[in-house]
Protein backbone atom coordinates (compact mmCIF):
# COMPACT_ATOMS: atom_id res chain seq x y z
CA UNK A 1 0.00 0.00 0.00
CA UNK A 2 2.41 2.76 0.70
CA UNK A 3 4.41 2.14 -2.36
CA UNK A 4 0.98 2.83 -4.19
CA UNK A 5 0.77 6.07 -2.19
CA UNK A 6 4.11 6.75 -3.23
CA UNK A 7 3.68 6.16 -6.71
CA UNK A 8 0.07 8.24 -6.77
CA UNK A 9 2.18 11.04 -5.05
CA UNK A 10 4.82 11.51 -7.93
CA UNK A 11 2.48 10.99 -10.70
CA UNK A 12 0.19 13.57 -9.22
CA UNK A 13 3.30 16.08 -9.03
CA UNK A 14 4.49 14.85 -12.63
CA UNK A 15 0.71 15.59 -13.85
CA UNK A 16 0.27 12.05 -14.95
CA UNK A 17 -3.33 12.25 -14.48
CA UNK A 18 -3.67 8.71 -16.48
CA UNK A 19 -1.63 7.15 -13.70
CA UNK A 20 -3.16 8.78 -11.17
CA UNK A 21 -6.91 7.46 -12.25
CA UNK A 22 -5.68 4.32 -12.46
CA UNK A 23 -4.47 4.24 -8.48
CA UNK A 24 -7.89 5.71 -7.64
CA UNK A 25 -11.30 3.11 -7.08
CA UNK A 26 -13.60 4.93 -9.17
CA UNK A 27 -16.08 5.68 -6.02
CA UNK A 28 -12.75 7.46 -3.95
CA UNK A 29 -13.64 10.14 -1.64
CA UNK A 30 -11.90 13.10 -1.31
CA UNK A 31 -11.66 15.58 1.43
CA UNK A 32 -9.39 18.63 0.97
CA UNK A 33 -9.53 22.02 2.22
CA UNK A 34 -12.81 21.75 3.94
CA UNK A 35 -14.06 20.27 0.25
CA UNK A 36 -15.99 17.10 -0.95
CA UNK A 37 -15.21 15.31 -4.24
CA UNK A 38 -17.71 12.05 -4.19
CA UNK A 39 -15.64 10.44 -7.61
CA UNK A 40 -12.60 9.77 -8.93
CA UNK A 41 -13.96 11.34 -12.02
CA UNK A 42 -15.30 14.23 -9.99
CA UNK A 43 -11.54 14.88 -8.43
CA UNK A 44 -10.32 14.58 -11.53
CA UNK A 45 -12.46 17.24 -13.56
CA UNK A 46 -11.72 19.91 -10.39
CA UNK A 47 -8.97 19.93 -8.39
CA UNK A 48 -6.95 17.18 -9.46
CA UNK A 49 -5.32 19.38 -12.64
CA UNK A 50 -4.57 22.61 -9.41
CA UNK A 51 -3.17 19.65 -7.09
CA UNK A 52 -0.65 18.44 -10.21
CA UNK A 53 0.18 22.50 -11.04
CA UNK A 54 0.36 23.17 -7.19
CA UNK A 55 3.01 20.15 -6.88
CA UNK A 56 5.20 20.45 -9.84
CA UNK A 57 7.54 22.77 -9.00
CA UNK A 58 6.99 21.99 -4.97
CA UNK A 59 10.08 20.57 -2.68
CA UNK A 60 8.78 18.03 -0.15
CA UNK A 61 10.44 16.34 2.67
CA UNK A 62 9.05 13.74 3.99
CA UNK A 63 8.28 13.09 7.17
CA UNK A 64 6.95 9.79 9.58
CA UNK A 65 4.60 7.80 8.06
CA UNK A 66 2.49 5.06 9.45
CA UNK A 67 1.26 2.46 7.51
CA UNK A 68 -1.33 -0.29 8.25
CA UNK A 69 -2.56 -3.62 6.88
CA UNK A 70 -5.93 -5.56 7.98
CA UNK A 71 -6.90 -8.41 5.13
CA UNK A 72 -7.91 -6.33 2.14
CA UNK A 73 -8.01 -3.01 3.50
CA UNK A 74 -4.91 -0.50 4.29
CA UNK A 75 -4.11 2.83 5.26
CA UNK A 76 -1.16 5.00 5.58
CA UNK A 77 -0.82 8.60 7.11
CA UNK A 78 2.24 10.34 6.25
CA UNK A 79 3.19 14.23 7.74
CA UNK A 80 5.53 16.05 5.06
CA UNK A 81 6.72 19.86 4.82
CA UNK A 82 6.41 21.66 1.35
CA UNK A 83 8.13 23.83 0.27
CA UNK A 84 6.17 26.08 -3.06
CA UNK A 85 5.23 29.15 -4.45
CA UNK A 86 1.95 30.73 -3.82
CA UNK A 87 1.04 34.38 -6.19
CA UNK A 88 4.80 34.58 -6.82
CA UNK A 89 5.85 34.05 -2.99
CA UNK A 90 7.65 31.40 -0.99
CA UNK A 91 5.04 29.31 1.22
CA UNK A 92 5.41 26.59 3.65
CA UNK A 93 3.15 24.41 4.70
CA UNK A 94 2.96 21.64 7.14
CA UNK A 95 0.86 18.94 5.64
CA UNK A 96 -0.47 15.25 6.73
CA UNK A 97 -2.42 12.72 4.50
CA UNK A 98 -4.47 9.80 5.13
CA UNK A 99 -4.73 7.05 2.30
CA UNK A 100 -7.28 4.05 2.62
CA UNK A 101 -6.90 1.16 0.42
CA UNK A 102 -8.41 -1.55 -1.08
CA UNK A 103 -6.94 -4.60 -2.46
CA UNK A 104 -8.90 -6.55 -4.94
CA UNK A 105 -7.92 -9.25 -7.52
CA UNK A 106 -4.39 -8.78 -6.04
CA UNK A 107 -4.35 -4.72 -7.05
CA UNK A 108 -4.31 -1.88 -4.29
CA UNK A 109 -6.63 1.14 -5.05
CA UNK A 110 -7.19 4.13 -3.24
CA UNK A 111 -10.68 4.70 -1.69
CA UNK A 112 -9.96 7.22 0.21
CA UNK A 113 -7.81 10.47 0.78
CA UNK A 114 -7.71 13.41 3.15
CA UNK A 115 -5.36 15.72 2.63
CA UNK A 116 -4.65 18.67 5.55
CA UNK A 117 -2.42 21.29 5.43
CA UNK A 118 -1.41 24.48 7.91
CA UNK A 119 1.51 27.23 7.48
CA UNK A 120 5.16 26.43 8.31
CA UNK A 121 7.33 28.55 10.20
Amino acid sequence: PAAVVDRFGRALAQGDLDTVKALLDPQVLVLESGGTEQTRDEYLAHHAPADAAFLRDAKIHAGRRRTQVEGDLAWVASESELHAQAKGKPLTLQSTETMVLRREAGVWRIVHIHWSSQRGP
